[in-house]
């Protein structure tokens, strides 16, 4: 009799190590240049680096978080200085976040941080292995999302 599964499942743990060792890694060398931020703050900032004055609703979608734990950050972030939300004219239930000032000037400091910590990785590990690794992820995420 086989396991049933046992080859995912230990694929499936892999994966969740992986994003653990990643988020303490950040954490370990974002802490190590005297910057105390958390993943998910780095998230959402990283998205309005991408998109500023993107709703609220587009950042819990893009940061898989509630509605209710994105608000609390959001309000954490803003109490930082670091976003400012603003009610859309036509619908004031929707609001859109921007980054401050302060929000961007924070973000130029840690983008060289990240980058070196990312090219770190990538000569450690090797492109042509993480390409491949991206490209086997890819390929089990569209498998998953057709069942």
């Amino acid at each position: 009799m086989t396991d049933g599964g046992g080859d995912f499942r230990d694929f499936q743990l892999q994966i969740v190590r992986v994003r653990i060792a990643f988020r303490q890694c950040l954490h370990r060398t974002l802490k190590q240049h005297g910057i105390s931020v958390t993943f998910e703050m780095l998230q959402v900032l990283s998205c309005l680096w991408r998109e500023q004055g993107t709703t609220q609703q587009k950042l819990a979608e893009r940061t898989f978080k509630s509605k209710a734990s994105l608000s609390s950050l959001m309000n954490t972030l803003e109490r930082h200085g670091l976003v400012l939300r603003r009610a859309e004219s036509a619908d004031r239930r929707n609001k859109r976040v921007y980054l401050t000032p302060e929000g961007e000037k924070f973000w130029q400091r840690i983008l060289p941080i990240l980058d070196e910590l990312y090219t770190r990785i990538e000569k450690n590990i090797g492109l042509d292995r993480l390409r491949n690794m991206t490209s086997d992820l890819m390929l089990v995420h569209d498998e998953l999302e057709k069942m």
